[in-house]
């Protein structure tokens, strides 16, 4: 039997696919990622916001239409089990998040408990959850809802799926969950402790933090990025707006004058930080004055890079009795607004990396050219930021290589050089 497996969604439910992944050849199944020569097509959606359940069901719908026998998991199926059940009624099954043996049994294969945790994606990175769900009561936000409360790993647990991934040849990792900031507070463990673990692992490079919580981004968080060795000065800190009022209402628990003095500790201590973080626009009681001050602190640029969403009304949240009052035109005109804007804080973000040295991840090659290898520095996390072409001068590098790169162009997300190591 042939099977292929199409992930949607965040590198939270990439790792969920490549679990399902290796459950299924551990059965015997024979894995493509040809759609068109496969027997069965596994869809793990994502339901997070309007835009990714359009494109959820996009996929779904367009996968039937090729005469494919279908399954369907993931986060759409935890929100909407019933009602895609009668609109989708050719679909031959349909499952939560982390239904990877449901999935296997309902294909007549038979689970095996050991072997490989997952069949890896990416090449020279891989993501590791730290734990999954969510505590936090944020009022836009389902992930609660779908993905329950937060439930942390083990120590040991981590820890051993990093040594395994050395094994594969993985140098960077990056950690993720949901608000990787709450790892350990149900269990005992404690996020800097880990990160103590992980960095004694030989074979490890680079450890990347994504996805942390503002509000508790401690000092002994910034203390030990700063004097890591291998945990890189890159901070992913959702912030969702900068509007004491819009910030109150959406439940995130801190206020301007709080972010401000955030990034005031991490600049101070750590000067060549890098910090992404994202905006919703268009919430509810979004007013043109609150939009423009967040207009104003995004051109005082904090960030290297940005991420915005328009607001999604979700039903179940706290926020959609507010209704969806600013319409869909007006939301794209600010989010354009703050992305041409920050596209020019980017690009002279970049300039600043001409001259210098950076050690880079490489990862592949240019889709434009297929002889330019591309790569990462410290300052590009995985499919979100921008990329590192490099001049070989005619020398050989690899996937999965660490090279040394002398920075000599720039451009808005880019970075260019010549390979000197």
């Amino acid at each position: 039997m042939k099977v292929a497996v199409v992930s949607l969604g965040c590198a939270k439910n990439l790792v969920d696919s490549e679990t399902l992944l290796a459950k299924l050849e551990e059965s015997g199944a024979k894995l493509t990622a040809d759609i068109n020569s496969a027997d069965v097509v596994v869809v793990n959606t994502c339901g997070f916001i309007e835009e990714a359940k359009e494109e959820s069901l996009q996929t779904v719908s367009h996968i039937l239409s090729a005469g494919k026998r279908v399954i369907v998991m993931g986060c759409l199926v935890e929100r909407y089990k019933e009602e895609l059940k009668k609109s989708l009624p050719q679909v031959e099954a349909f499952f939560g998040t982390e239904s990877w043996e449901e999935v296997v049994y309902s294909l007549d294969l038979k689970v095996k408990r050991k072997g490989k945790k997952r069949l890896l994606s990416t090449a020279g990175y891989a993501y590791v959850k730290v734990g999954e769900g969510c505590n936090r009561l944020c009022s836009f936000c389902t992930i609660p809802a779908i993905r329950g409360r937060y439930r942390s790993r083990s120590v040991e647990d981590i820890v051993s799926e990093v040594i395994s991934l050395t094994e594969e040849g993985i140098k960077e990792i990056n950690l993720i969950s949901q608000d990787t900031t709450y790892y350990g507070k149900d269990n005992g463990e404690n996020l800097v402790k880990l990160l103590e673990k992980l960095e004694r692992i030989k074979g490890i490079h680079w450890i990347r933090l994504l996805y942390l919580y503002p509000a508790e981004v401690s000092e002994d968080l910034i203390s030990f990025i700063k004097n890591s060795q291998k945990v890189l000065p890159y901070f992913d800190i959702p912030l969702q707006h900068i509007s004491d009022r819009i910030l109150k209402s959406m439940r995130r628990g801190y206020n301007e004058k709080f972010i401000r003095n955030l990034i005031y500790k991490i600049r101070k201590e750590i000067p060549q930080a890098v910090l992404r973080t994202t905006f919703i626009v268009g919430y509810p009681l979004e007013e043109e004055k609150d939009f423009l001050r967040l207009l104003s602190f995004v051109e005082e640029g904090h960030f290297h890079w940005l991420g915005v969403f328009a607001y999604s009304a979700e039903k179940g949240t706290y926020a959609y009795d507010l209704g969806d009052p600013i319409p869909p035109s007006v939301k794209e005109e600010r989010g354009e607004e703050l992305i041409n804007l920050q596209r020019k804080i980017s690009a002279g973000k970049n300039r600043e990396f001409i001259g210098k040295t950076l050690e880079v991840l490489v990862e592949g090659y240019c889709d434009e050219n297929p002889f330019i290898p591309q790569g990462r520095a410290y300052l590009h996390a995985p499919e979100v930021d921008g990329f590192v072409y490099i001049d070989t001068k005619g020398k050989q590098i690899k996937k999965g290589d660490m090279v040394k790169v002398l920075i000599n162009q720039s451009s808005d997300y880019d970075l260019g050089g010549v390979l000197i190591k």
